[in-house]
């Protein structure tokens, strides 16, 4: 997945799950990203457009993964240790 916001605790677990991961990408890079696709493959829900699922091949891709299939996630991390308390 590739967005820019939390993901649920729900989803998290999911990713675990199935081995997936959470890109974060700089707001608005979007021509940025779609630069580095070399191949783009729809896998599933094709009737929904531009929000159907693909399978990309990318190079050089200029994202950071913010969850991982460890259920680490940089987003809540990241709040905890800069917390003021």
């Amino acid at each position: 997945m590739i967005g820019k916001g939390i993901r649920s605790d729900a989803v998290i677990e999911a990713m675990k799950r199935y081995r997936a991961v959470y890109f974060a990408a700089t707001g608005g890079a979007g021509a940025l990203l779609s630069k580095t696709i070399k191949h783009a493959e729809v896998v599933a829900y094709a009737d929904l457009g531009t929000e159907a699922i693909r399978r990309l091949e990318v190079e050089e891709f200029p994202a950071i993964v913010v969850c991982d299939v460890h259920g680490n996630d940089l987003y809540r991390e990241g709040r905890t240790k800069y917390r003021r308390v």
